[in-house]
């Protein structure tokens, strides 16, 4: 591919890159490019707001160049203070260790992982051996002044909230890994830019070409206002079961869809344009999550989510049907894993109860005069964690019992037959006595 088509490849979906010329310039080297993302490790799940990155690196290696998956193990113990508004509690070398052998096996299922075109790379291997002599030397290259140029520490400084030394020390230890590396680009979210602008200025402090920086938006989780987090519970999971992310994705908020497939898939603007005007919303957000169940029920994504990947499932990209299943067997399977997954949300929209739930046993001895208090029954059913919160839950109408919603917390429920209890929109568990 051409240095100007590969330029347009990779500025696709982008938030900036500096800068294009001296990224233009080392794709026309010819020599295959070094591309670094540090990550730490903080925890171990990978969600489709880490994919927004790995898939642009995805990019890369399908150029045939070589991306380094960094993990932070010794810069964890630091603790990123990017984007936060008190000093990040450090975690020790063991659990970052932990979380990354979870961390590095989910994003196999996005990084190639031929020798030519994939690094694994610790930085404890290096940051553990520097002298604090050598410490000084990379800390003098940076100013108070110019951290505190920082949005996060110059509001903490500003609000009177307390700064670490050691958070000062994060940037550099950042930087420093280009070094180590000899990075030839650096990939990051628009709030890592301080720290991987820091990285080119340390290389070039070490006589090095300074990286090329490929920042990338962050994707705005399912609550439509903050970034995709597991902690903010608005995440979608990139190992999350077929069914869970189907029913995920329709959830995007309309206000973030456009987003949603510039970041997460190869369609070109005026196709998901037609899709929206075909289909209006629904049928959009149908696509999406066809499209990104399909690609992450799979071992390893495609290459490329684009019009043909769907149409190879048998789908027909403007209308809201299907063709005759796919003739390759793998796609024939992978098309009915999708079917399976968008009958399950549909049945459950229509106030169906899927097939595919689990059963729970309740031993007679919780039984006083054949019934059993119902927030006892929810929590012995492991869809509530205790009898209050079960209570929280009636009073706010988010409990149903055999499709009605219960509202008496003092309710006694008979086990005679089989129950199905139901937690929010598509929880469901069965519950029966033990014989």
């Amino acid at each position: 591919m051409e240095p100007e088509e590969a330029l347009a490849l990779l500025r696709r979906g982008t938030a900036e890159i500096i800068t294009e010329a001296d990224l233009k310039q080392k794709l026309a080297s010819g020599r295959p490019l070094r591309i670094k993302l540090g990550v730490d490790p903080t925890r171990p799940d990978l969600h489709l707001g880490h994919a927004v990155v790995l898939r642009k690196m995805r990019q890369f290696q399908e150029l045939g160049h070589k991306v380094i998956l960094l993990i932070g193990d010794f810069t964890g113990m630091i603790g990123d203070p990017s984007g936060r508004s008190k000093t990040r509690p450090p975690l020790t070398l063991e659990e970052t260790r932990e979380n990354a052998r979870s961390y590095v096996e989910q994003a196999r299922k996005i990084l190639r992982q031929e020798p030519e075109v994939f690094e694994l790379r610790y930085n404890s291997e290096w940051l553990a051996k520097l002298t604090f002599e050598e410490v000084i030397r990379i800390a003098a290259q940076m100013t108070v002044a110019q951290m505190l140029e920082r949005e996060d520490f110059k509001k903490r400084y500003t609000e009177g909230v307390p700064i670490g030394i050691h958070e000062f020390l994060y940037p550099l230890a950042q930087g420093y890994d280009s070094v180590a590396l000899e990075a030839d680009v650096e990939m990051g979210g628009t709030d890592q830019k301080f720290n991987l602008l820091v990285g080119r200025d340390l290389q070039k402090f070490y006589g090095q070409e300074p990286q090329v920086l490929v920042i990338m938006p962050l994707l705005v989780g399912l609550d439509g206002v903050e970034k995709m987090s597991k902690s903010l519970d608005n995440y979608v999971g990139v190992s999350e079961e077929p069914a869970v992310m189907f029913k995920k994705l329709m959830r995007v908020p309309d206000a973030v869809l456009a987003d949603y497939f510039r970041l997460l898939t190869d369609l070109e603007p005026e196709e998901v344009e037609a899709v929206i005007e075909k289909g209006g919303m629904v049928g959009a957000h149908r696509v999406l999550a066809r499209l990104l169940t399909a690609a992450y029920a799979q071992d390893v994504i495609p290459a490329w989510l684009d019009r043909a990947f769907y149409e190879r499932l048998g789908y027909r990209f403007d209308e809201a049907g299907r063709d005759e299943a796919p003739r390759d067997p793998q796609e024939a399977e992978l098309a009915r894993t999708v079917a399976q997954a968008e009958a399950r949300y549909d049945e459950v929209a229509k106030g169906g109860v899927p097939d595919d739930i689990p059963t729970v046993a309740i031993d007679p001895s919780e039984l006083k005069d054949g019934a059993i208090w119902v927030a006892r029954l929810f929590t012995l059913a492991g869809l509530t964690q205790s009898n209050g919160e079960a209570r929280r839950l009636i009073q706010n109408r988010g409990l149903r019992l055999d499709g009605e919603v219960i509202t008496d917390p003092q309710l006694q429920v008979t086990l005679d037959r089989p129950r199905i209890l139901r937690r929010g929109k598509d929880k469901f568990v069965r519950v029966v006595l033990e014989p």
